[in-house]
Protein backbone atom coordinates (compact mmCIF):
# COMPACT_ATOMS: atom_id res chain seq x y z
CA UNK A 1 0.00 0.00 0.00
CA UNK A 2 2.72 2.46 1.00
CA UNK A 3 5.02 1.73 -1.93
CA UNK A 4 2.16 2.12 -4.39
CA UNK A 5 0.25 5.04 -2.89
CA UNK A 6 2.92 7.20 -1.25
CA UNK A 7 4.60 8.45 -4.46
CA UNK A 8 1.18 9.28 -5.96
CA UNK A 9 0.04 11.18 -2.87
CA UNK A 10 3.39 12.99 -2.68
CA UNK A 11 2.96 14.13 -6.29
CA UNK A 12 -0.49 15.53 -5.50
CA UNK A 13 0.27 17.10 -2.10
CA UNK A 14 3.56 16.36 -0.26
CA UNK A 15 2.08 17.82 2.94
CA UNK A 16 -0.12 14.73 3.26
CA UNK A 17 2.94 12.50 3.67
CA UNK A 18 3.41 10.58 5.91
CA UNK A 19 0.51 11.17 8.32
CA UNK A 20 -2.46 10.62 6.03
CA UNK A 21 -1.22 7.31 4.63
CA UNK A 22 -0.25 5.99 8.07
CA UNK A 23 -3.81 6.64 9.27
CA UNK A 24 -5.14 4.87 6.16
CA UNK A 25 -2.79 1.94 6.83
CA UNK A 26 -4.07 1.67 10.40
CA UNK A 27 -7.61 1.44 9.10
CA UNK A 28 -6.82 -1.29 6.57
CA UNK A 29 -4.73 -3.32 9.02
CA UNK A 30 -7.52 -3.17 11.60
CA UNK A 31 -9.90 -4.72 9.07
CA UNK A 32 -7.40 -7.46 8.22
CA UNK A 33 -6.61 -8.19 11.88
CA UNK A 34 -10.31 -8.68 12.55
CA UNK A 35 -10.52 -11.18 9.68
CA UNK A 36 -7.20 -13.03 10.27
CA UNK A 37 -6.79 -12.72 14.07
CA UNK A 38 -6.49 -16.48 14.59
CA UNK A 39 -3.41 -16.66 12.35
CA UNK A 40 -1.25 -13.93 13.93
CA UNK A 41 2.27 -14.97 15.02
CA UNK A 42 2.24 -13.24 18.42
CA UNK A 43 5.84 -14.14 19.30
CA UNK A 44 7.27 -12.83 16.04
CA UNK A 45 5.11 -9.72 16.23
CA UNK A 46 6.35 -9.04 19.76
CA UNK A 47 10.02 -9.13 18.77
CA UNK A 48 9.38 -6.94 15.74
CA UNK A 49 7.61 -4.37 17.95
CA UNK A 50 10.65 -4.26 20.25
CA UNK A 51 12.53 -2.76 17.31
CA UNK A 52 9.60 -0.68 16.08
CA UNK A 53 9.54 1.63 19.11
CA UNK A 54 13.02 3.23 18.77
CA UNK A 55 12.65 3.27 14.99
CA UNK A 56 9.37 5.17 15.33
CA UNK A 57 10.97 7.82 17.55
CA UNK A 58 13.83 8.27 15.05
CA UNK A 59 11.39 8.50 12.14
CA UNK A 60 9.27 11.18 13.85
CA UNK A 61 12.38 13.27 14.57
CA UNK A 62 13.43 12.89 10.94
CA UNK A 63 10.06 14.20 9.71
CA UNK A 64 10.30 17.15 12.09
CA UNK A 65 13.76 18.16 10.84
CA UNK A 66 13.81 17.27 7.12
CA UNK A 67 12.54 19.83 4.58
CA UNK A 68 9.64 18.75 2.34
CA UNK A 69 11.91 18.20 -0.66
CA UNK A 70 14.30 16.03 1.32
CA UNK A 71 11.41 13.98 2.67
CA UNK A 72 10.03 13.46 -0.85
CA UNK A 73 13.41 12.30 -2.15
CA UNK A 74 13.84 9.99 0.85
CA UNK A 75 10.40 8.52 0.15
CA UNK A 76 11.27 7.91 -3.51
CA UNK A 77 14.57 6.33 -2.53
CA UNK A 78 12.88 3.97 -0.07
CA UNK A 79 10.41 2.90 -2.77
CA UNK A 80 13.20 2.15 -5.24
CA UNK A 81 15.18 0.15 -2.65
CA UNK A 82 12.00 -1.77 -1.81
CA UNK A 83 11.41 -2.44 -5.52
CA UNK A 84 14.96 -3.74 -5.90
CA UNK A 85 14.70 -6.06 -2.88
CA UNK A 86 11.27 -7.33 -3.98
CA UNK A 87 12.60 -8.00 -7.47
CA UNK A 88 15.66 -9.88 -6.20
CA UNK A 89 13.60 -12.04 -3.86
CA UNK A 90 16.05 -11.74 -0.94
CA UNK A 91 14.68 -13.70 2.04
CA UNK A 92 16.44 -13.32 5.43
CA UNK A 93 15.29 -15.85 8.02
CA UNK A 94 12.77 -14.63 10.64
CA UNK A 95 15.16 -15.03 13.60
CA UNK A 96 14.84 -12.89 16.71
CA UNK A 97 17.64 -10.45 15.77
CA UNK A 98 16.36 -10.13 12.21
CA UNK A 99 12.85 -9.38 13.45
CA UNK A 100 14.12 -6.67 15.81
CA UNK A 101 16.27 -5.09 13.08
CA UNK A 102 13.43 -5.27 10.56
CA UNK A 103 11.07 -3.75 13.13
CA UNK A 104 13.49 -0.87 13.72
CA UNK A 105 13.87 -0.21 9.99
CA UNK A 106 10.12 -0.44 9.54
CA UNK A 107 9.52 2.02 12.37
CA UNK A 108 12.01 4.52 10.97
CA UNK A 109 10.88 4.27 7.34
CA UNK A 110 7.19 3.85 8.12
CA UNK A 111 7.05 6.91 10.35
CA UNK A 112 9.21 9.07 8.08
CA UNK A 113 7.77 8.05 4.71
CA UNK A 114 4.68 5.86 5.42
CA UNK A 115 6.52 2.93 3.74
CA UNK A 116 7.38 0.48 6.50
CA UNK A 117 6.30 -2.68 4.70
CA UNK A 118 9.41 -3.86 2.82
CA UNK A 119 11.59 -4.76 5.86
CA UNK A 120 8.82 -6.85 7.42
CA UNK A 121 7.78 -8.41 4.11
CA UNK A 122 11.37 -9.60 3.64
CA UNK A 123 11.56 -11.50 6.94
CA UNK A 124 7.98 -12.81 6.89
CA UNK A 125 7.61 -13.65 3.20
CA UNK A 126 7.87 -17.39 3.89
CA UNK A 127 4.61 -17.47 5.84
CA UNK A 128 1.41 -18.71 4.21
CA UNK A 129 -1.30 -16.26 3.11
CA UNK A 130 -3.51 -16.01 6.23
CA UNK A 131 -0.56 -15.95 8.65
CA UNK A 132 1.33 -13.40 6.54
CA UNK A 133 -1.69 -11.10 6.32
CA UNK A 134 -2.60 -11.48 9.98
CA UNK A 135 0.93 -11.10 11.36
CA UNK A 136 1.88 -8.17 9.13
CA UNK A 137 -1.41 -6.42 9.91
CA UNK A 138 -1.11 -6.99 13.66
CA UNK A 139 2.37 -5.50 13.63
CA UNK A 140 1.38 -2.53 11.47
CA UNK A 141 -1.80 -1.79 13.41
CA UNK A 142 0.18 -1.23 16.60
CA UNK A 143 3.05 0.35 14.68
CA UNK A 144 0.76 2.81 12.90
CA UNK A 145 -0.78 3.93 16.20
CA UNK A 146 2.73 4.48 17.61
CA UNK A 147 3.77 6.43 14.50
CA UNK A 148 0.69 8.67 14.53
CA UNK A 149 1.24 9.36 18.24
CA UNK A 150 4.90 10.31 17.76
CA UNK A 151 4.16 12.46 14.71
CA UNK A 152 1.45 14.28 16.66
CA UNK A 153 3.88 14.90 19.54
CA UNK A 154 6.44 16.42 17.17
CA UNK A 155 3.82 18.60 15.47
CA UNK A 156 3.93 16.75 12.14
CA UNK A 157 0.21 15.91 12.10
CA UNK A 158 -2.28 18.75 11.99
CA UNK A 159 -5.89 19.44 11.15
CA UNK A 160 -5.24 19.20 7.38
CA UNK A 161 -3.90 15.67 7.81
CA UNK A 162 -6.96 14.54 9.77
CA UNK A 163 -9.38 16.15 7.29
CA UNK A 164 -7.60 14.50 4.34
CA UNK A 165 -7.68 11.13 6.13
CA UNK A 166 -11.42 11.48 6.75
CA UNK A 167 -12.06 12.34 3.09
CA UNK A 168 -9.95 9.41 1.86
CA UNK A 169 -11.45 6.86 4.28
CA UNK A 170 -14.02 5.40 1.82
CA UNK A 171 -11.26 4.41 -0.63
CA UNK A 172 -9.35 1.90 1.55
CA UNK A 173 -12.57 0.53 3.04
CA UNK A 174 -14.06 -0.06 -0.43
CA UNK A 175 -10.79 -1.53 -1.66
CA UNK A 176 -10.66 -3.97 1.24
CA UNK A 177 -14.27 -5.02 0.68
CA UNK A 178 -13.62 -5.63 -3.02
CA UNK A 179 -10.41 -7.55 -2.30
CA UNK A 180 -12.34 -10.25 -0.47
CA UNK A 181 -14.02 -11.15 -3.77
CA UNK A 182 -11.53 -10.08 -6.44
CA UNK A 183 -8.30 -11.63 -5.09
CA UNK A 184 -9.29 -15.16 -6.08
CA UNK A 185 -9.72 -14.05 -9.70
CA UNK A 186 -6.34 -12.32 -10.08
CA UNK A 187 -3.07 -13.77 -11.29
CA UNK A 188 -0.81 -13.36 -8.22
CA UNK A 189 2.46 -13.25 -10.13
CA UNK A 190 1.21 -10.72 -12.69
CA UNK A 191 -0.35 -8.58 -9.94
CA UNK A 192 2.91 -8.62 -7.94
CA UNK A 193 5.02 -7.45 -10.88
CA UNK A 194 2.43 -4.85 -11.89
CA UNK A 195 2.51 -3.40 -8.35
CA UNK A 196 6.33 -3.37 -8.37
CA UNK A 197 6.42 -1.62 -11.76
CA UNK A 198 3.81 0.98 -10.75
CA UNK A 199 5.66 1.68 -7.50
CA UNK A 200 8.92 2.21 -9.36
CA UNK A 201 7.24 4.51 -11.89
CA UNK A 202 5.70 6.60 -9.11
CA UNK A 203 9.08 6.95 -7.39
CA UNK A 204 10.83 8.00 -10.62
CA UNK A 205 8.13 10.60 -11.37
CA UNK A 206 8.44 11.95 -7.84
CA UNK A 207 12.23 12.29 -8.16
CA UNK A 208 11.82 14.00 -11.53
CA UNK A 209 9.36 16.50 -10.08
CA UNK A 210 11.70 17.37 -7.20
CA UNK A 211 14.70 17.82 -9.52
CA UNK A 212 12.75 19.97 -11.96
Amino acid sequence: MGMFAAPVVALVDPALIPGTLIIMAAMVTLLVVMAEREHIDLRGTGWALVGRVPGTVAGALLVATLPARGLALLLAGVVLVGVALASLGWAPRPRRQNLVLAGSASGLLGTATSIGGPPMALVWQGKDGPMLRGTMSGFFLIGSVLSVGMLALTGSIGTDTLVAAALLTPGPVLGYALSRHVNRLLDKRRLRWSAIAMSALGAVLLIGRQLI
